[in-house]
Formats: structure tokens, C-alpha cells, sequence
């Protein structure tokens, strides 16, 4: 199938069938189109927690506006991004960078004295800000990814921060959920969006050419 047949055969599905789990090979694949992602200066801000375990997910329940789609999807990843940035976080990156490119350290110095000159002049809320719309690329891939594997997806921001945060400990890695992507198999006698046609604005509105 091409990828727009896959994107139309996607949705976001609203009850998972709980006997059914993603096999280790799919969801590696799909966290590779994730951290394959582009990202503002090559910096990727941020990571992605991979939840399989059923005691766990019951755990993060409490925190889901959809807390039956969390229960039986087969994985929840959460997009965690930095909380900030800072120097020794672009020297790090950077560092590695180099080391993989078989180029001297401080290489691109001028470029990362510029990055630390912008960052240090925003606060940890303005650097959050951007650190959190980088991960939406890589849900975006990811969710196309799993399409092509037909395994079944839903994005959410429907969810308490503060809760799955706490449950991960997050904050001790320096990090803030931004998104949730449950993935799985959907439930289609149960899901009442499984059979209504995909519903998009015309391409003659969605487009404005000038």
C-alpha cells in the first residue's frame, strides 16, 4: 500500500482488543521512524517511554481521559521532552555528533555558541515550549510508521502531566510528557468510530495557494 492508503486506513481507534499485542519487531520499528525524526539544530530535545507493562499502565490509568484505551491497548509510548535546555546538554549532543562523524570536538563550536546565546536568553517555559513541538514530528512518523504495519494507533493529550509524570519519574531525567500514543490492535465490534468514513476538510479548503 502507499502511504496515503495507509493514512486513510488509520484512525484513531477507540477500543483495543486487550488479547492482542504489538509484536517486539513492529514497535522497533516504529520507535526507529520516531528517532529518525528531524529536529530543530539536530538537538533531539526529547525521548519516548515505551509502557508494555500491565501493572504499570494501571498505574498511569488514573491520569487518562480515556483510561479503558490505555488499559487494553497493547503498548502506551509517552513523548518526554527536556524541560530545558542548557550548555552541557548541546555540548553533549554535539560532542556525539563529532565523535560519530569521525570530526574533531568543538567542530561546529561557532554554531553551538549561537544555539547557547538563544537559549540563554529565553526562560525554561520558552525552551519547554520548543522542546515539546520537536516531539510532534516524531509522533507524526511514528503513527505512519505503525499504518504501513497495520498496527493501530491514538494520539492523546487528553491526560494529566502532573500524574504520568510522577508515575515515570520523569522529573528526575529531566523531563515533561508532551503526548501519549496508544498502539494495539482496535476492537471493531466495540469501537464506535471503527466503521464511519474518515472525515477531512476538502483539499480545495484545506490548501490556500498563493
Amino acid at each position: 500500500m502507499s502511504l496515503i492508503e495507509d493514512l486513510n486506513w488509520r484512525y484513531a481507534v477507540k477500543a483495543y482488543d486487550p488479547t492482542k499485542k504489538v509484536s517486539e519487531e513492529d514497535v522497533n520499528k516504529i520507535l526507529e521512524a520516531a528517532r529518525l525524526a528531524p529536529t530543530s539544530s539536530g538537538l533531539q530535545p526529547f525521548r519516548v517511554v515505551v509502557v508494555e507493562n500491565q501493572e504499570l499502565k494501571e498505574k498511569m490509568v488514573k491520569g487518562a481521559l480515556n483510561p479503558e484505551v490505555m488499559r487494553d491497548s497493547s503498548h502506551v509510548l509517552v513523548f518526554a521532552a527536556w524541560d530545558s535546555y542548557s550548555d552541557e546538554k548541546i555540548d553533549e549532543v554535539y560532542d556525539y555528533h563529532t565523535d560519530v562523524r569521525d570530526l574533531p570536538r568543538g567542530r561546529f563550536g561557532s554554531y553551538t555558541d549561537k544555539l547557547k546565546e538563544i537559549y540563554g536568553g529565553q526562560t525554561p517555559e520558552e525552551h519547554f515550549a520548543h522542546t515539546a513541538r520537536q516531539t510532534y514530528i516524531a509522533l507524526g512518523l511514528a503513527m505512519a510508521q505503525a499504518a504501513e504495519l497495520k498496527v493501530d494507533t491514538t494520539p492523546a493529550e487528553g491526560f494529566s502531566n502532573e500524574i504520568i509524570d510522577e508515575i515515570l519519574n520523569l522529573k528526575e531525567l529531566g523531563l515533561k510528557s508532551v503526548s501519549l500514543l496508544y498502539m494495539g490492535y482496535r476492537d471493531a465490534e466495540n469501537d464506535w468510530l471503527s466503521n464511519m468514513k474518515k472525515v477531512r476538510i476538502p483539499m480545495e479548503e484545506f490548501i490556500i495557494r498563493k
